[in-house]
């Protein structure tokens, strides 16, 4: 890992249980497309991403085995901008 490179700590997630932003280990909270932007440029480690049925992109974690790494079970957390 580079000294560049965070990784995911925890998520945001909507109504629907979809995650829309994440938090990095340097502590920086990143919405969905940026936290894409970033991975895509080889910034964060651990995970991937791939386009989807639909055409869009996505992030997923690198498949290790290991379900609990799963973006999925990152904690969550909650900013408390107005």
């Amino acid at each position: 890992m580079n000294v560049n490179q965070e990784s995911f700590v925890a998520v945001q997630k909507n109504g629907d249980g979809d995650i829309t932003a994440f938090q990095t280990s340097s502590g920086r909270v990143l919405g969905y497309e940026q936290a894409l932007q970033e991975v895509q440029y080889g910034n964060v480690v651990g995970v991937n991403s791939f386009k989807g049925r639909d055409g869009e992109m996505y992030i997923r974690g690198d498949a290790d085995g290991d379900p609990s790494n799963n973006l999925d079970q990152l904690p969550e957390f909650s900013t408390d901008r107005a």
